[in-house]
């Protein structure tokens, strides 16, 4: 039987460091689909399609790749689709404190999938998406942080 994974998140926009985790869980799941939670609460730069082509086009040279929308909550989506596991990126402690409680609600509310921690690089451990959209926004070269096309979709979404 495949065993597949879900790496959720708003990928507002996909990272360098989101791609690393994608490519550490390839190495242990026979395929992962990276989800697009839409949250009411939360307030994207990128429209979701956008988000959706972006990583799409960033993740388009990996094979067992999916890319998937949902409001469901993630470990009702997880189990919807048959995976065994959520995926998530932890770059410091105040992340786990955060994602360990997440993790034992999920468990509580589905035994059967499991929550697995993975670090990205260490030289990405300072990325986050919102870090990119100011520096983004100041026209600073975030060529090294992201992938191409979503360095070029932030130029365009901030000068035109």
């Amino acid at each position: 039987m495949e065993k597949i994974a879900i790496y959720p998140g708003t990928f507002d926009p996909i990272t360098n460091g989101h791609i690393d985790v994608i490519q550490r869980a390839l190495n242990i799941f026979d395929k992962v689909v990276v989800v697009i939670a839409r949250n009411p609460k939360k307030q994207t730069m990128l429209t979701e399609k956008e988000r959706v082509e972006l990583i799409k086009e960033s993740l388009s040279n990996f094979d067992k790749i999916e890319v998937a929308v949902t409001e469901a909550l993630t470990v009702e989506f997880a189990k919807s689709i048959s995976a065994s596991a959520i995926i998530r990126g932890i770059r410091a402690v105040s992340d786990f404190e955060y994602e360990f409680q997440i993790a034992l609600m999920n468990r509580k509310l589905c035994p059967e999938i499991t929550t697995i921690f993975l670090m990205p690089n260490e030289k990405y451990t300072y990325l986050n998406s919102s870090i990119i959209r100011e520096l983004a926004q100041y026209g600073a070269d975030i060529s090294e942080f992201v992938p191409s096309c979503v360095a070029k979709k932030l130029k365009e979404k901030f000068f035109g």
